[in-house]
């Protein structure tokens, strides 16, 4: 809806922007009282209560959907972190792994820590919100020629870029550790960044070998996919319509099987480290004794020990 002003030579006209018709205009005494008065274009929209606050309103929009949108996610994750403790723990694998461990991971997420996965994902909304009108404001003064402004916007953007980080870092341990113990948000995020930081050495290298062996996978699956999209382009060239960049389909597969591996991967990440911070655990609370032994299997213990030797010699060299 269009919405049009008086505008008037004279600032002392007691018509100046008001809001006019145009179909009406004429029709008034406006230009009799203020001579040279005229009915022009002012904005789109409207001046009720609902387009005054409307930016107000975008940004509680923005926010609930930031905030269902990391519940769901933290959802996922406690349930995940669920099922793969629950196998961690079973002393005696896999008689004592509990049927359906995943819908029963779910349902406990469902009925004990919600609040607690809706506090979670509520602190990470709101950094996001500020992350989001920071990038306006950012957007807003690209033509200005106050450096000051920009250069604090720009700073402002980085520090809560990297706080954005920290927290996605720390709610993800906290999710595993409601997972394992069912203890409440702020409980689970002390314990599991105080578990993290006295297995500081583990964490560095977990998270190295980790993060270097998905990126190969999810390299190795996105060009297998582009090869094969190759391939039938030039097998089934005839039956085709006519591709005159054959680079164009090859980029998009690529792109679109990465961000795909990258979800199904982002599972086996989170089994690492749920695994990973029962590991810690199990080797803070047990010593391996027949009255406390620990519940890793053997051979992932003996994995985990020779990475563990090889970080410890790479940093001694």
């Amino acid at each position: 809806e269009a919405v049009y002003k008086v505008t008037a030579a004279d600032d002392q006209c007691v018509y100046a922007n008001l809001t006019c018709s145009l179909l009406t205009f004429n029709q008034t005494n406006v230009t009799k009282v203020c001579p040279g008065a005229r009915c022009m274009f002012a904005f789109y929209g409207g001046e009720s209560v609902y387009h005054q606050y409307i930016l107000v309103l975008h940004l509680c929009n923005l926010f609930v959907v930031l905030w269902l949108v990391n519940f769901i996610y933290a959802l996922g994750q406690c349930t995940l972190a669920g099922a793969f403790a629950s196998y961690y723990w079973a002393p005696r694998k896999p008689k004592d792994i509990p049927p359906f461990p995943l819908y029963s991971s779910f349902s406990r997420a469902i009925r004990y820590h919600t609040g607690s996965l809706a506090f979670g994902s509520l602190i990470l909304a709101w950094v996001q919100v500020v992350r989001v009108v920071l990038m306006y404001l950012d957007h807003k003064l690209k033509g200005s020629q106050n450096c000051v402004a920009r250069f604090l916007v720009c700073c402002l953007r980085c520090c809560f870029w990297s706080l954005e980080r920290f927290i996605k870092f720390l709610n993800k341990n906290a999710y595993i550790m409601i997972a394992i113990y069912g203890k409440n948000f702020c409980t689970s995020s002390k314990d599991a960044f105080s578990l993290l930081m006295r297995n500081i050495l583990r964490v560095a290298t977990l998270d190295c070998i980790t993060w270097f062996l998905l990126f190969i996978g999810k390299l190795f699956i996105a060009g297998v996919a582009s090869i094969l999209t190759l391939v039938f382009l030039r097998l089934f060239q005839e039956f085709l319509p006519t591709v005159n960049y054959v680079l164009v389909p090859i980029v998009m597969v690529i792109i679109g099987s990465y961000m795909i591996a990258n979800g199904f991967f982002n599972v086996f990440c989170t089994c690492v480290e749920t695994l990973f911070l029962c590991f810690c655990e199990d080797l803070e609370k047990n010593d391996g004794s027949s009255s406390k032994p620990y519940y890793i299997s053997p051979g992932l213990h003996k994995i985990l020990r020779k990475g563990e030797e090889r970080a410890k010699s790479c940093a001694s060299s």
